[in-house]
């Protein structure tokens, strides 16, 4: 059997708060070690283009390209994707891409404008922007929903291209990752990844166009390199590691809320997955749930590291105290698995994606 040992907090406890501050601290590994490499890239990048480019997918990737264009992937290789995808995870990605489109449509801005009573006219134009640089993960693990959630966004706001950029390790690309290009309506694709990719969206080469905006998650050495760019481009954010937080009652099934916080813990080592509830018997069930359900998984080595190293189960002694904590907190991912979200969900402050209810899993 696969041993996890994950840290028992207690909200009773005088030192909660301090021990709670000791669970959630990150040892971030951006020093200047990192620092110093991504700054040579960027660099090199910066002067020798395509190149750099080709010496660098080469040297990480374990790949041998011998001619830039070789790195871009044409419309049709998405397309051949797309439609070789089996009907079950074309109609599970469609259904998806149905999903962020309408929301994002929600979200639209709008420009707007008013006179006052001396007849100035004040307001407010929203303009897209021209060309955006899309970052998808394909490393230790490549997920289609980055796709989809930062390009379909970006076209329903009317930006006029997208440039698209994913390592592939060995050159092996991801069906998945590359249909889910072709459906949110991405325009270019290169196999480049790394503190390299992004310094060519900033920069431009000969080969991949400079954008205006770089988004999209990555490791260490790509949210350095985002760092180092932001102010020759736009970024959306640094982002760090993945992070999601469970309050129960203790009445969903123990198995369910296991493979949600498998569903972040499993994203690297450093991901942390935390689950808060006032039933100390239930926190038991899962912990049982999630050593018997670990070793079916694929990915069953970083999730033990991730659920080992930052992982949690906190009781208290109410749900309000859930809340409470869940606040301190500020998880990335929320899930209210409880009998009425919709209560509990008026009692959080500081929280990212919030999913409410029981059957409204992470996972």
């Amino acid at each position: 059997m696969t041993t996890v040992n994950i840290t028992r907090l207690d909200a009773s406890d005088k030192d909660f708060a301090e021990q709670l501050s000791q669970q959630l601290a990150w040892n971030e590994t951006d020093d200047l070690d990192v620092h110093q490499q991504v700054l040579n890239i960027i660099d090199k990048v910066k002067k020798e283009g395509d190149k750099a480019l080709l010496d660098y997918t080469n040297q990480f990737d374990r790949t041998q390209f011998k001619k830039a264009a070789e790195l871009c992937l044409s419309l049709e290789t998405l397309k051949q994707a797309w439609d070789t995808l089996s009907a079950e995870k074309a109609e599970a990605l469609q259904t998806a891409a149905n999903r962020i489109r309408a929301f994002a449509e929600e979200q639209k801005m709008q420009s707007w404008q008013y006179t006052e009573e001396d007849g100035t006219v004040l307001g407010q134009k929203i303009t897209a922007l021209d060309k955006v640089g899309l970052y998808v993960p394909g490393g230790k693990a490549a997920y289609p929903s980055s796709v989809l959630m930062n390009a379909i966004p970006a076209k329903v706001a009317g930006v006029k291209e997208i440039i698209m950029v994913v390592p592939t390790p060995e050159g092996v690309t991801n069906q998945l990752v590359l249909a889910a290009a072709y459906i949110a309506g991405v325009d270019k694709v290169f196999t480049v990844g790394g503190a390299q990719a992004v310094a060519a969206l900033a920069y431009g080469t000969k080969t991949i166009p400079a954008v205006d905006k770089i988004v999209g998650p990555g490791n260490i050495y790509v949210a350095t390199a985002k760092k180092m760019v932001f102010g020759k481009v736009g970024i959306d954010m640094i982002a760090g590691p993945s992070e999601i937080l469970v309050i129960c009652d203790g009445k969903t099934q123990a198995d369910w809320i296991a493979m949600d916080l498998f569903s972040q813990a499993e994203h690297d080592e450093d991901a942390q997955a935390i689950l808060i509830s006032d039933n100390a018997e239930y926190l038991d069930q899962v912990e049982q749930s999630i050593h018997r359900l670990l070793p079916e998984m694929e990915r069953k080595a970083i999730i033990q590291a991730s659920l080992s190293s930052r992982g949690a189960f906190i009781k208290v002694e109410t749900l309000i105290q859930a809340a409470e904590v869940a606040n301190i907190i500020a998880p990335e991912h929320l899930e209210l698995s409880v009998e009425d979200p919709e209560a509990l969900n008026q009692h959080i402050r500081h929280a990212g994606a919030i999913f409410m209810g029981r059957y409204t899993a992470e996972a």
